[in-house]
């Protein structure tokens, strides 16, 4: 597998890193490209990111992580929803257009508000991707259900892949599980029992953090492969 490391520009004046991830067994044309988004807390490097990136790679999916505006600037607060949209299709139009190769399909993954924000363009139609990818939803905020953050999903009209902890904080498992039920596009659920917002689980549990991480990249592939290798 390669890494390359990139710089993409999202206004003339603003650019983000990116890293490309590239199957050993390189082509000019593959099934499936998968896009990945950090969440607010963290970035591009985050291990669980990381991880999914190159193991999509390692599946045979050339795969692009990166940061958002406000972590290259080494900030704490997020980027306003303009920007991090703005970002979004930037990275969109650089996987479609500057690599020197095509995939038949394009997924966009996200970590907690990263696959949030491509969820809301895709149902505001302003992120022409085939698929969803949610490493953890931010369905409330923590540990509050009075702000549900549903109203767009339901706009949704491509596959989509969720994975969740119980022990998530902003993602209560019985409100997530309702709202999966009256959505009208394609979904499926990976429950992470006993993990978190990160899929961390109890030291109890004697499940290492690489082995949780294994689990979601192989579910995604087969995800992946029965929805869109066909």
């Amino acid at each position: 597998m390669e890494r390359r490391k990139l710089t993409i520009h999202i206004t003339k004046d603003e650019s983000v890193s990116a890293i490309l991830a590239i199957p050993e067994n390189k082509k000019s044309r593959y099934g499936a490209g998968v896009m990945t988004a950090h969440g607010a807390g963290n970035d591009m490097e985050n291990e669980l990111i990381a991880a999914f990136a190159d193991g999509m790679a390692e599946a045979g999916y050339p795969a692009l992580r990166f940061n958002f505006p406000y972590k290259e600037k080494k900030q704490k607060a997020p980027d306003s929803q303009k920007k991090l949209e703005e970002t979004w299709a930037a990275v969109f139009r650089y996987f479609q257009e500057q690599f020197d190769f095509k995939v038949n399909h394009t997924i966009a993954a996200g970590k907690s508000m990263g696959g949030r924000v491509a969820s809301q363009m895709v149902a505001g139609g302003s992120l022409s991707v085939e698929g969803l990818i949610f490493l953890g939803y931010p369905l409330h905020p923590p540990g509050d259900h009075s702000k549900i953050r549903d109203a767009h999903l339901y706009r949704v009209d491509i596959p989509m892949l969720f994975f969740a902890g119980t022990r998530d904080s902003l993602c209560d498992m019985t409100i997530l599980q309702d709202v999966l039920r009256r959505l009208s596009a394609p979904w499926e659920l990976d429950i992470i029992e006993s993990g978190d917002h990160s899929f961390h689980l109890p030291i109890s549990m004697e499940v290492t953090e690489s082995e949780t991480y294994g689990r979601i990249v192989d579910t995604a592939v087969k995800w992946i492969k029965t929805t869109f290798d066909k």
